[in-house]
């Protein structure tokens, strides 16, 4: 990876800072059940999910919509949203790392795709938040990554050069998406594979 001047350092959150597991959710709601690849799509890439990330309708809302389009139960859906939030645990080294970073006088934020009751639950759950400098979430903008828009809202937001930045993120197509705005970018697998993504980037900590 090519050495640059980098200052800033950018956090995905769901499966950089905290696990996001779609499948375990589904489990963990509904029990076995014979393929749990179709639930998952239906509940979490379906336009309820899309439209509660972008913050154009409430968790409320979305439960009522669920109810509505796939005819779960309000229990289902309590059951649904416990999970969503108590299954989202800190991944090893990776607040850690964000802290030594942080400590070696980088600028460092976050930026997620996220629910804004999730937000709010990962900040009383949580001490990693104020770490960020600041934070660009989905459902503040009505973006989602990989849009243009939602990277080139964070450099503006932040008053920060894409040249200057990198951007930490575990899915292949938003890693794509920091890259095409200027940003260098590190897809995250683990923290000690990141840390050494970092370091051969020319960052020191």
């Amino acid at each position: 990876m090519k050495s640059r001047n980098i200052k800033n350092v950018v956090f995905d959150v769901g499966n950089v800072i905290v696990r996001w597991s779609p499948q375990e959710i589904i489990r963990l709601t509904f029990g076995e059940v014979e393929s749990s690849e179709p639930l998952v799509k239906s509940v979490f890439q379906s336009e309820t999910w899309l439209n509660l990330n972008k913050g154009f309708i409430t968790e409320a809302q979305a439960k009522s919509q669920y109810q509505i389009d796939l005819g779960f139960s309000e229990l289902d859906c309590e059951r649904l949203f416990y999970y969503v939030k108590q299954t989202q645990l800190l991944i090893f080294g990776s607040v850690e790392l964000l802290k030594r970073v942080k400590a070696a006088g980088y600028n460092v934020y976050a930026l997620t795709d996220n629910v804004h009751e999730i937000v709010a639950h990962l900040k009383l759950t949580y001490t990693f938040w104020p770490l960020f400098d600041s934070a660009t979430v989905s459902a503040d903008l009505g973006l989602l990554k990989p849009q243009m828009e939602i990277y080139q809202a964070l450099l503006i937001q932040n008053k920060i050069e894409a040249s200057e930045t990198v951007f930490i993120d575990d899915m292949p197509y938003n890693v794509q998406g920091a890259e095409a705005a200027g940003i260098a970018a590190i897809q995250f697998e683990s923290s000690a594979q990141c840390e050494q993504s970092l370091k051969a980037l020319g960052l020191s900590f």
